[in-house]
């Protein structure tokens, strides 16, 4: 096969005034894009080859200038020694005319004295609404008092768009009820306080804070207990804990994993834990404010959750003396949630404000491959080959944009990966149970109209039912992404959603995928405004940048510790980085000067506002739509840029319910925001082949757990540059104890299918047996998280509330809460420290061995861990249901079950099994099926209609003190393969397919054993 290169010919030459941002002036032309006539194509043919025995005329693609994608630099506000602090500058406000109702109150905020106008229009007279919308759950609303149709878009988030919380019924009242208690003050100006009734702690508190609130700028802030424990507030790459000397900022952007700044998603929502200690009579007494804790001494926690309901740019500041919240506009719209435990906290929040996770069809818990760089179908059935070859489990092949016709949306290109081609490949694809993905960009390629041979019908369709973004002039806002010049989709445009659903159904007709991946979806554009408008007729152009192999930026990057085993390689690719980066290094300026605007009255700065959050790209319309790209309601981008990527996800899943009725869709989404798990979920991004990324990985699960997103999972082995046999090892075997199990590189980096070295063949079939075991497991942790709230992957410090030791603890996780995961996460290591958290009333077993661990409670234990070996440990008290594992989840459904039954100290256990048909959206038939110890017996209790015909082959029970004399089924007759392992203690049931080979779930049955 022929492999083309893009040639880059020429290079635009674009001056900073002819890229404006969104444009103004009215178009003159009458085409489909409003421009004039006469410009010639972008494409200029170069040269005629013969490909697959016929000639085609190959064209160079001129390449975007760099500057497209600059703007005039600003200057953070929390690096400004110049910034006003609104704190003293601005007057604050005045609370009066309070109402009373039955479930809270309602009054007018009045400015206390004269205007500011620190980082916008000051609004003299606010409306405070208070509500206890449920026995759990507090609202707290400030809006401007005066609002209608001219400004109502600046401040309030329709509820058809985001899920606002109303008031819940109470026949005793909310505000009776709930632990959570608001009161005011207007001294010395207006401020609030939330404290929790049953102990008197006060949870938020303003109050010696000024509230600021203008068009452009709204700041609040809380007072929190020195050294308090925060966790949410995402999305970025960061620590659980997020500390006291940290901002985060919510601001939807393309930003390829960078540490410690805004990622691709916004979540305005923190947990609040803090830790209190027990005097000698076990009563609470102190709250612990220190970093050292007392391993004498007793603790109870409490936590609370707050979210924030807001969709602008926005940064929480967070400092030893508390909470800082900044946002370019918008109300206040606040959320508290009782808790008192984290489990609590999450529920109350999914359950109240955002809405429950959807739940996974069962094939998406197998392994996902894919990479950015599969040439065609073939390559790809190589790919799938050698995966079985190897004995590893493949469930899913995903393709990246290296399918797509030019990197457009809903087209193949024909010579790689045709369609015919395809049918017959994705027909062997899915007769073997496996599934493929493709990625769905979320701009779409806006054709030269004076080239027939450039006709794009996804983008005409889309432009007669007029679905894309304007400017504000009303003409189609016109970006660059992958394929070139592009528009993207307004999801308030009536006609955007059955645009959408045609647009994925025409294509499911050609291409029958079993899921999709979003992705750019912020959105990300590759220049600043509507770069495009008055110059589509250069379409297709080459982004503003050299994709990875191109010159100036090849994939050169190892790992960290690469030089130790890898000596000579690394000294090689050292040179060449060094090499490279002295080819491409540019002049750095001697000095640096900032754009810096101020308010004015009457007009907002939706471009460069006054108030600059600290975003990793730098100003707002940098890397993505510019902030005045407007909505058909006349919504600008600014007020809601955050949400764009939520209702794409939204558009999907409702599209996809019209392409596979009845099935539940199953997406992947880049951007999300708070309530996106009800459509989909998420993948870490692009992420780096290093360690420290695969450490991250954990906290960033962790973190998109709180925010109701549990199928989550980070590329394993790395995305961005090449990885090493060291760390694809152990990261395979790490990931697959994510709910989201996929392994994903960059275009040009070194292969890193798990097959491409002995080690990580055997190291991935070793944890991937243990994941294919445990799936049922898993799925009905998705159906509990599915119906009540619950996380699927959890902090220690969750399951062990009253452990302060666990506050930051995100080296290891839960998967639920019986299994735990230490993963290594250091080059090298063959060891790695890891706490057994529960004290001496929790009992852990190796999973490999089913011994209790003998460890010291609360403290880092060494363990071995060598190459190929993932430490995994059972928590006492559980119940694991499990199948034997077959190649496929499909294979994996067909096989017998077995259950592990790990006992406390008080030789008790509980679990529970879901079961359906691992595809409908809404099942025919359930059942759940309660399991336990209760004395010398384990008992199975199902209900619901749905019937297993899989029978009970084996059960293992660990921590039994002695060898039973005899083990019954209902009562039965002995059963003969028993067998005690006086070294572990556990015993082992095999052969139990003839005494429940008529499914093991469909009746109730007992397994009793006597000493």
């Amino acid at each position: 096969m022929f492999d083309l290169h893009v040639v880059n010919l020429s290079t635009l030459v674009l001056s900073w005034a002819t890229l404006g941002i969104a444009q103004t002036a009215t178009p003159t032309a009458t085409d489909a894009d409003g421009l004039a006539g006469g410009a010639s194509s972008g494409a200029v043919s170069v040269a005629t080859v013969t490909f697959d025995g016929q000639a085609e005329t190959l064209t160079a693609v001129p390449t975007l200038p760099s500057a497209i994608d600059e703007a005039p630099n600003v200057q953070p506000n929390i690096e400004d020694p110049d910034a006003v602090d609104a704190q003293e500058a601005c007057p604050g406000y005045t609370a009066y005319s309070v109402v009373k109702n039955p479930n809270g109150f309602s009054a007018n905020l009045s400015l206390a004295g004269k205007p500011c106008n620190a980082y916008g229009i000051d609004v003299h007279d606010l409306h405070l609404t208070v509500q206890y919308q449920s026995p759990e759950r507090l609202s707290v609303k400030i809006s401007p008092a005066f609002l209608d149709s001219s400004n109502e878009t600046q401040y309030v988030i329709p509820s058809n768009y985001l899920h606002q919380p109303v008031l819940e019924d109470s026949p005793s009242g909310n505000a009776k009820t709930n632990d959570l208690q608001f009161s005011w003050s207007n001294k010395p100006s207006f401020g609030f306080t939330v404290k929790r009734k049953s102990t008197g702690d006060v949870l938020f508190d303003t109050c010696g804070k000024k509230l600021v609130f203008e068009d452009q700028f709204v700041e609040f802030a809380s007072h929190l207990p020195p050294n308090y424990n925060l966790y949410g507030l995402g999305e970025h790459i960061h620590g659980l804990r997020l500390g006291n000397n940290y901002t985060a900022t919510m601001f939807a952007a393309d930003v390829g994993d960078t540490i410690d700044e805004n990622l691709y998603g916004s979540h305005p929502f923190y947990l609040d834990t803090r830790y209190y200690e027990h005097d000698s009579e076990g009563r609470e007494y102190k709250l612990l404010t220190e970093e050292e804790t007392d391993p004498n001494a007793e603790y109870v926690s409490r936590s609370h959750g707050v979210y924030f309901r807001n969709a602008h740019a926005q940064e929480a500041l967070l400092r030893p003396s508390g909470i800082t919240w900044r946002t370019v506009g918008g109300s206040i719209d606040l959320y508290f949630f009782s808790g008192a435990t984290a489990p609590a906290v999450t529920k109350q929040y999914q359950n109240g404000a955002i809405g429950y996770p959807v739940m996974q069809q069962y094939f998406t818990f197998g392994f996902h491959q894919c990479r950015w760089g599969y040439t065609n179908w073939t390559q790809l059935q190589e790919v799938i080959d050698s995966f079985r070859k190897f004995g590893i489990p493949l469930e899913n092949i995903w393709l990246d944009i290296d399918y797509m016709n030019q990197y457009r949306d809903f087209e193949n290109d024909q010579r790689t990966y045709g369609y015919e081609e395809g049918r017959s490949f994705l027909s062997q694809l899915h007769k073997e149970g496996q599934h493929y993905i493709p990625i769905v960009d979320s701009a779409i390629y806006i054709p030269d109209p004076s080239n027939a041979s450039d006709a794009y019908p996804t983008y005409d369709r889309g432009h007669k039912a007029k679905v894309f973004m304007t400017n504000p002039d009303g003409s189609e806002y016109v970006g660059a992404v992958w394929p070139g010049f592009t528009v993207f989709p307004d999801w308030r445009s009536p006609g955007a959603q059955d645009w959408w659903s045609n647009e994925l159904m025409t294509y499911y007709n050609e291409v029958a995928y079993d899921g999709i991946w979003i992705d750019m979806s912020e959105p990300s554009s590759f220049c600043v405004g509507s770069c495009g408008s008055g110059r589509v007729r250069e379409n297709p152009v080459h982004p503003p940048f050299s994709l990875p192999g191109e010159e100036g930026n090849k994939i050169l990057d190892y790992p960290e510790g690469f030089n130790v085993t890898n000596s000579t390689a690394a000294s090689s690719a050292s040179s060449a980085v060094a090499s490279q980066s002295s080819a491409t290094a540019t002049p750095s300026p001697s000095s640096t000067s900032y754009l810096k605007t101020q308010p004015t009255e009457g007009a907002r700065n939706e471009v460069f506002p006054p108030y600059v959050i600290n975003n990793a790209n730098g100003a707002l319309p940098v890397h993505g739509m510019s902030p005045n790209a407007t909505h058909y309601d006349g919504t600008a981008n600014y007020d809601i840029h955050n949400l764009w990527g939520h209702e794409i996800l939204n558009a999907t899943y409702n599209a996809l319910t019209q392409v596979n009725p009845g099935k539940r869709p199953f997406i992947i989404g880049r951007s999300t925001f708070a309530g996106s798990g009800k459509y989909a979920g998420h993948w870490g991004g692009d992420n780096y082949s290093q360690w420290r990324y695969m450490f991250f990985s954990i906290p960033q699960a962790l973190s998109f757990s709180l925010f109701g997103i549990p199928m989550f999972g980070a590329d394993a082995c790395g995305f961005s540059g090449n990885t090493d046999e060291d760390l694809c090892s152990r990261w395979m075997q790490m990931a697959a104890f994510f709910p989201f199990y996929r392994n994903h590189n960059t275009l040009s980096a070194l292969s890193q299918e798990p097959y491409q070295w002995a080690s990580v063949t055997e190291a991935s079939r070793t944890a991937m047996h243990i994941r294919y075991s445990i799936l049922p497991y898993m799925y009905t942790l998705f159906y509990q998280a599915h119906t009540t709230g619950s996380t699927v992957m959890r902090a220690l410090a969750w399951e062990f509330p009253d452990e302060p030791r666990l506050a930051d603890a995100d080296r290891q996780f839960l998967l639920g809460p019986s299994l735990m995961v230490t993963p290594v996460l250091q080059p090298g290591a063959v060891t790695v420290d890891g706490v057994f958290p529960g004290g001496q009333n929790t009992v852990w077993y190796d999973w490999y061995n089913s011994s209790a661990i003998e460890a010291p409670a609360g403290t880092n234990t060494t363990i071995n861990a060598p190459f190929g070996h993932i430490p995994v440990y059972v928590r006492g008290g559980g119940v694991i249901p499990m199948q034997q594992p077959g190649y496929t989840t499909r294979e994996s459904r067909r096989n017998p079950w077995s259950l592990l039954v790990a006992l406390d100290k008080s030789g008790s256990a509980e679990g529970q099994l879901y079961l359906d048909d691992g595809v409908s959206e809404h099942p025919n038939a359930t059942r759940v099926v309660d399991i336990k110890v209760e004395g010398n017996s384990l008992l199975a209790s199902g209900r619901g209609e749905f019937e297993d015909t899989n029978a009970l082959a084996n059960a293992t029970i660990l921590g039994v003190p002695r060898e039973p004399k005899s083990v019954r089924l209902n009562g039965g007759t002995d059963l003969q393969d028993v067998s005690y392992d006086e070294t572990s203690h556990a015993v082992s049931i095999t052969g139990l397919q003839g005494a429940r080979d008529g499914g093991a779930w469909n009746e109730d049955w007992e397994l009793s054993w006597e000493f």
